[in-house]
């Protein structure tokens, strides 16, 4: 794929991935632990996948500042103005307009790719394909683009876009509809009918038109960016910043600007991908040893147990006899048995209720 210098990227990596307690804490939350043994972390993974196809210095990296010593430690090579350190807690939204704002500062005809911090991509190559589409596609549209997956099965912890009409591309169609974590029977209709894809969060536009959305959105801060110079220093930007950016309502990029924009359209992807936010989608998209059990890079006995996933700390061995349809994940000071079913919405109860009982040393 041809490096383009217009085109930009902003990663996600605030959140507190709590759906993967006791091994994702908020402390150290998922995107920032090797979970897999394979010596990257999720978020180091995100950034090398893109430095392939894009500057390494047009990839920005939004968080918040409990973890921004750890972006530093893990991403050497991430240029200081590249990491957006939020003065306040906010969600995707407010960190994304400030993200596209510096962008669009540097180059007013820049592409940007907005993506989480923790996605499983299986086939690279045809991720880059894709890639290369959605950027070719919004240089040319004032378009937002979602890229999406086919589901492979009923998955109640994704959000869902219902495809509305096509256009003059094979693979892109305008958004009906956003559906986000449905019950699994509403999954299971979605998937048979069809118009469905999984929303992985990867969102491309030109940062022009990205802006316009934003300044639909948080008219009041952004008309007072928009009269500040055009050459504004770092110094200033982050003392305007520090200012305005509590007055930005705790909006999700999904919540604010794709369910308020027009023009919204989805990609159908197919470069095989999960969002490992949750035990179960960890258990659906790893090789399964006997008995259809996972093993995250642990180190197990097993007789007689079937449809479990293990993650274990290094020097701990597990001894599991009898088990079925289970999660044992253990980290610190916690060790997690339940059962696997819908595991998302069960472990954030487990994790409100121990840190209303216990405290914050064990979340």
């Amino acid at each position: 794929m041809e490096i383009n210098q217009r085109n930009y990227c902003v990663i996600l990596a605030g959140g507190r991935g709590r759906r993967l307690w006791p091994c994702s804490r908020d402390e150290r939350p998922k995107q920032f632990i090797d979970f897999f043994g394979i010596g990257r972390t999720q978020l180091q993974q995100t950034f090398d996948r893109f430095a392939k196809i894009l500057p390494a210095e047009n990839i920005l990296v939004c968080t918040n500042k409990e973890y921004a010593p750890v972006i530093r430690e893990q991403l050497p090579d991430l240029q200081e103005e590249n990491l957006l350190v939020e003065p306040v807690n906010r969600g995707t939204a407010p960190s994304v307009a400030w993200g596209n704002m510096r962008i669009c500062r540097r180059d007013p005809n820049a592409n940007v790719i907005i993506t989480p911090s923790d996605q499983l991509v299986l086939n690279e190559e045809a991720f880059y394909k894709n890639i290369q589409e959605g950027f070719d596609f919004v240089e040319h549209h004032d378009f937002l683009l979602i890229m999406g997956v086919q589901p492979t099965r009923p998955e109640p912890g994704y959000g869902y876009i219902q495809k509305g009409e096509p256009t003059e591309l094979p693979d892109v169609f305008s958004v009906k509809s956003f559906t986000e974590k449905p019950e699994r029977d509403f999954a299971q209709i979605f998937m048979d009918s069809g118009e469905f894809l999984w929303n992985t969060g990867l969102i491309l536009s030109c940062g022009r038109y990205l802006n316009d959305c934003f300044r639909q959105l948080f008219p009041e801060v952004l008309k007072r960016f928009d009269n500040t110079p055009s050459d504004y220093t770092i110094e200033q930007e982050m003392a305007f910043v520090n200012k305005n950016y509590p007055a930005y309502p705790n909006l999700s990029i999904d919540q604010g600007v794709l369910e308020h924009c027009e023009n919204v359209y989805v990609l159908s992807c197919d470069f095989g991908w999960a969002d490992l936010g949750t035990w179960h989608a960890i258990y659906e998209y790893m090789s399964r040893g006997e008995g259809d059990n996972v093993v995250v890079d642990s180190e197990v006995m097993l007789e007689d147990s079937h449809n479990n996933v293990i993650k274990l700390p290094k020097g701990r061995l597990g001894v599991i006899n009898g088990l079925d349809g289970y999660i044992v994940a253990e980290s610190d000071n916690v060790l997690l048995i339940c059962k696997k079913g819908d595991s998302s919405a069960l472990v954030r109860k487990y994790v409100n209720e121990v840190q209303m009982k216990y405290g914050d040393d064990f979340v």
